[in-house]
Order: C-alpha cells, then structure tokens, then sequence
C-alpha cells in the first residue's frame, strides 16, 4: 500500500495582476498559512518519502515552503522535484504509477506506508482524488493550501475506486485548536 498526499497550492496573487498566470506568486497571508499547514501536517506524521511539485511559481512557492517545515521528503533525499504532470490538465498518472513501482518494497523497509506528496492545482488534485475513489469529478475540492490524503490499494493503477480517503481538510480546519 502506498498513500498520496495532495496538497493544493497557497493563496496567490489575484489574475490580471499584469502577470501571466504561471507566474503569479503566493502572497504574504498564502506564505503564512501554508508554513503553518505544513508545519500542522509535519506534527500530525503526515510528511511524505517523495515529493513531485507543478512547474507553475506558486506551486513551487508552496512546495519550498513545505519542503523548510519539513514535510517533503525527510530523510536527506531531494526535497522535491517539479513536474509539467502537475500544471494544470496535466496528466500525473504517471507519475503515481512510477512511485508505486518504486515503493513496492519501500514499505517492508521503511515500516510505514511510502507517501508521495502532490503540490498542485485545482480543480486537478480534487479530481484526480475523485477519479482514484471512483467518485464523479467535481465532487472533491482542496481549499487553498488544503489537503487530501489517500490510500492507496496494492497493485491499484490510476483508475477508479481503488483508493479510499483518508483526510480531507482546508487550513481552517487543521489549524483549528
């Protein structure tokens, strides 16, 4: 069994800033709230053993945000590394089925679930999510800087129903005391 966990990118400049939208930047609050998701996620033992980021900047802001709180990919590996899979209408089934391959025995070792974290977009990781659980897409959203955690079934590829949800949460709720 492997895990995913899918975390939406914070809360970015506003379209039309004169900016074309892959370079729209987090704000000072989106830089805020993802440290102290991330850091929330880190006391939770939710960090994961590989991390994959979109190309797009406030995804990658996100990711290295995440990466300094400690949550991706601890251990001493890279932090994470950025792939086009991630932008938006990009395809990331390979990239899970990838992972999976390689955490076939990971989990015998590590004796805990391999996870691979996603920093995206939406409405891309709540479909992906939608689609892996066999659920209708448009019926899982991320919150900005929110998370969706799953389970993955042995041997399950990226089609549907074979994973069950685990945690799906915006940043209200996990900063919630």
């Amino acid at each position: 069994m492997v895990e995913l966990l899918l975390l939406r990118h914070g809360i970015a400049e506003e379209r039309g800033t004169g900016r074309p939208d892959a370079e729209r930047a987090l704000t000072e609050q989106g830089r805020r709230r993802t440290r102290a998701v991330a850091e929330r996620l880190v006391a939770l033992g939710l960090g994961g053993t590989e991390a994959v980021s979109s190309p797009l900047v406030r995804a990658v802001e996100t990711a290295e945000i995440a990466s300094q709180a400690g949550l991706l990919a601890p251990g001493g590996s890279p932090a994470f590394r950025i792939d086009a899979a991630l932008a938006p209408g990009g395809d990331p089934g390979p990239l899970i089925r990838a992972f999976q391959a390689r955490a076939a025995d990971q989990s015998r070792q590590l004796g805990f679930p391999p996870r691979l974290v996603l920093v995206g977009h939406e409405p891309d990781l709540g479909d992906l999510a939608a689609r892996l659980l066999g659920a209708p897409c448009g019926t899982i959203a991320l919150k900005k800087a929110g998370v969706a955690l799953l389970s993955l079934a042995s041997g399950a590829g990226h089609g549907s129903g074979f994973a069950q949800l685990r945690l799906l949460a915006g940043p209200k709720q996990l900063l919630a005391s």
